[in-house]
């Protein structure tokens, strides 16, 4: 092979790795095969995920590389100078600490930080009804960022700024005023929690452009426009069809379910999921859509009520059970948070989903068109929103992407015409 290049001397193995891949015409998979490591493993190192190699693997990709004389010796003196570079002075900063695990959200953490770390993604937005679990979830892939890569987290919570309302100009700058300052290249994120009423996106730009490192996560329950920005909408945990109610064993492999037994097993050390009690623990998971801070609640009344007990007081309506007494910290109103997602749509979004909500079962977009009576591009941008307001929510389908309305917001219609001003189901965990 020819010399090394001067601009190859000097640069990191994640981009050494990529130089010699793409010279020699292999894509990532191929390098992975020839190296017999996996593609994850190529492209975290490329990336910069991974910036410890070990020997064996430097090895293992200079020979299937074809690297020899200089050129090895290069390659492996960059793997060599992040093995034992120094850490920075300074630490990097890490996230708050999570009261509490996160279970059924896996896929979602593993999407999200690869997202980011990975595929170079700058500003995402978790948006969802209130009690969905947006702040639990972007704390575990901060967690996950902090500890496997290293970046440092800057973690803002909207909420607590000194003016309330729109995340402005003049106080965000002051709340990340030392940023540009001090992450360098080191890759940083920047959380802004519970931006619900907006965030200034020319500060933004700014902050991109003076920080090359910086990745920008925000949580709202409905989503701003952002210039390149991407919205991921958080629906709920998956609950459990009637088909696993006397499976035990199929039924706790079901996101809802695991997340209320997890509640449960703390609250009642040694509990265990019999066949007498799974039907109506799977009830529960149904009739509150799997909503973690729901899930939550219901679970801090089990030391006084059993599954069943509860599914019978949860049977006149979910938004007339008060939060048990020792409670868990801040709550949210769920009766509220559908009210104010209905108050954020249109008359014709109203309108389409109180049509579908009269309607049992799932449904398709095309048959939502059908049924609105409206021209399918219209009916599907409405689906949009309401699924972006997290009042409906896709469901498994073998035929195409098909879609149901929130029980809760069945039951939220019936009971109060659609309008509930005092609602008092409240959620224990944050939004």
């Amino acid at each position: 092979m020819d010399g090394v290049r001067p601009q190859q001397s000097t640069a990191g193995f994640g981009e050494l790795l990529r130089i010699w891949r793409e010279r020699i015409g292999l894509t990532q998979q191929v390098l992975a095969d020839l190296a017999t490591l996996s593609v994850r493993a190529i492209r975290d190192m490329e990336s910069g995920r991974v910036q410890r190699p070990r020997q064996e693997t430097v090895r293992l990709l200079a020979d299937a590389l074809r690297l020899e004389g200089s050129n090895r010796s290069v390659f492996e003196a960059a793997a060599r100078r992040h093995a034992l570079a120094e850490e920075p002075r300074d630490e990097p900063t890490a996230p708050p600490v999570a009261r509490g695990a996160i279970v059924g959200r896996e896929l979602e953490v593993e999407v999200l930080a690869d997202a980011l770390a990975v595929h170079g993604d700058r500003l995402i937005t978790v948006a969802g009804l209130g009690g969905a679990g947006k702040t639990r979830l972007v704390l575990e892939v901060a967690r996950r960022l902090h500890l496997a890569s290293r970046w440092s987290v800057r973690w803002i919570d909207c909420d607590r700024l000194p003016v309330a309302g729109l995340v402005r100009r003049a106080d965000l700058a002051r709340a990340i005023a030392d940023l540009p300052g001090v992450i360098g290249e080191r890759p940083t994120l920047l959380v802004l929690d519970g931006a619900d009423a907006g965030v200034d996106a020319a500060l933004l730009d700014e902050l991109f452009l003076r920080c090359p490192g910086l990745r920008v996560l925000i949580t709202a329950r409905v989503a701003q426009p952002l210039p390149g920005g991407q919205v991921i909408p958080l629906a709920p945990l998956p609950t459990p069809g009637p088909e696993l109610d006397h499976d035990p064993v199929a039924l706790a492999e079901v996101g809802a379910v695991r997340l209320l037994l997890s509640h449960l097993r703390r609250l009642r050390p040694g509990y265990r999921l019999e066949v007498d009690e799974a039907p109506a623990v799977a009830a529960l998971c149904r009739q509150l859509d799997g909503l973690p801070g729901a899930l939550e609640l219901v679970a801090g009344w089990s030391t006084v009520l059993s599954p069943r007990q509860l599914v019978a007081r949860l049977a006149d309506g979910p938004f007339h059970l008060a939060p048990p007494p020792a409670g868990y910290g801040g709550r949210a109103d769920v009766g509220a948070a559908l009210g104010a997602a209905l108050d954020r749509l249109t008359l014709g979004q109203r309108d389409l989903l109180e049509r579908l909500a009269a309607e049992p079962g799932d449904w398709s977009g095309e048959d939502a068109a059908e049924l609105s009576g409206r021209p399918p591009h219209e009916c599907l941008a409405a689906m949009h929103e309401l699924l972006a307001n997290g009042l409906i929510r896709s469901v498994p389908a073998r035929d195409g992407v098909r879609f149901t309305v929130l029980n809760l917001f069945r039951r939220f219609c019936a009971g109060t015409g659609a309008h509930v001003p005092h609602a008092r189901l409240e959620l224990a965990t944050a939004s």
